[in-house]
């Protein structure tokens, strides 16, 4: 499997390579890490201008940033997993892989429809695998007809383990957690409800997705304790280009909804109105709606704090499901069996150990 954590720091990426290392206790895996050559980092950036316009569509297979890798045994699968498009350009750091691997699969976790236009020259990349896999359900059409080829949806997942309260549920001390920017609108309604009810609320003061940092391993950690101690968990689908237009209206889950139902937390926010909500997170209360301006915040909390038992069904239900449908374990079995491979026994292990929790989270 290819990954960038050698070089690549910044948060947005920690949650793959959380799956990366999932990946790595559950089956046999090597892990190959390139290394930028000298000012490889400015090489990698002027790679990717010179492909956003490269009408030949060949420099997307130009290795301009990295030190050859060259594969020295043979192997059933290769993967290469980016959660950007303009990651491709990794790829060629390794030479002849085809002849070593195979199979292979390339999954890029976050493409619109709308942008498949300003990636006519780094698609041509896709072409050198056999599948095909893309994490948003709204541009696997899309893309499958700009290559010509089959392409499967596999979402991101979570560490559902890391992230579960169980089998030790710690006190929620954190009575409201918010990552990220979301509407502008929402921070200062919570600033006011804080205020006005004593709340303990934690959120974002600086741009956190790439922002870099030192340990992917212990950035999760420190977020799952976090998130694990919140009463309420702020989610919005995702925005790319700041408003839902921008995407002809194609909704996504954004890692939010995984790492806040994973954590027992009551999510607050907008049920996204897309095929992934609706059969991923099918379950009674798995978001509590809010208006999108927030505008119904203090009456919405005011009226949970009111039910204690529902506030205590919400994060047992939440936490279960999250146990038996979204660990990276359930993603990599969808990816052996697209490409025909058995999961080793380890995968198994892991399944009965996210049983074992979710049965202690659905009888409290």
């Amino acid at each position: 499997m290819l990954t960038a954590r050698g070089f690549s720091h910044q948060a947005f990426r920690c949650g793959i390579y959380e799956g990366q290392d999932v990946l790595l206790d559950i089956d046999d895996v090597d892990l190959i890490c390139p290394k930028p050559g000298r000012v490889g980092q400015l090489r990698q950036s002027i790679q990717q201008r010179i492909v956003w316009h490269d009408f030949t569509r060949t420099f997307v297979f130009a290795n301009m940033a990295f030190e050859p890798i060259r594969l020295t045994q043979e192997y059933d699968l290769f993967v290469a997993y980016f959660p950007l498009a303009r990651d491709l350009i990794q790829i060629s750091a390794v030479q002849g892989w085809k002849d070593h691997c195979r199979t292979s699969v390339c999954w890029i976790d976050e493409i619109y429809a709308t942008d498949i236009p300003k990636l006519k020259y780094w698609l041509p990349a896709l072409s050198h695998f056999d599948h095909i896999v893309i994490g948003y359900h709204g541009a696997v059409a899309a893309v499958a007809e700009a290559i010509k080829r089959p392409c499967h949806c596999v979402p991101i997942g979570v560490d559902a383990i890391r992230f579960s309260p169980y089998p030790c549920p710690p006190e929620r001390v954190v009575d409201v957690y918010r990552m990220g920017s979301g509407s502008e609108g929402l921070h200062p309604l919570l600033l006011e409800i804080a205020t006005k009810k004593n709340m303990f609320y934690v959120y974002d003061t600086f741009v956190a997705s790439d922002t870099k940092i030192h340990d992917h391993r212990q950035h999760r950690e420190m977020l799952a304790n976090m998130v694990k101690r919140s009463r309420y968990f702020i989610v919005a689908p995702t925005v790319n280009g700041g408003s839902p237009e921008a995407t002809e209206n194609q909704i996504e889950l954004g890692l939010r909804y995984y790492e806040g139902s994973a954590a027992g937390t009551v999510m607050l926010g907008q049920i996204p109105d897309c095929e992934p909500f609706h059969t991923m997170f099918d379950w009674q209360d798995a978001v509590v709606a809010i208006q999108a301006d927030g505008s119904d915040m203090a009456d919405v909390i005011a009226s949970l704090a009111a039910q204690p038992e529902r506030l205590v069904a919400i994060s047992r239900r939440n936490a279960m499901e999250a146990l038996l449908r979204h660990d990276w374990v359930y993603r990599w079995k969808k990816i052996l069996d697209i490409v025909g491979l058995e999961p080793a026994p380890q995968l198994e292990m892991r399944k009965k150990r996210l049983k074992q929790l979710a049965e202690q989270a659905g009888n409290g």
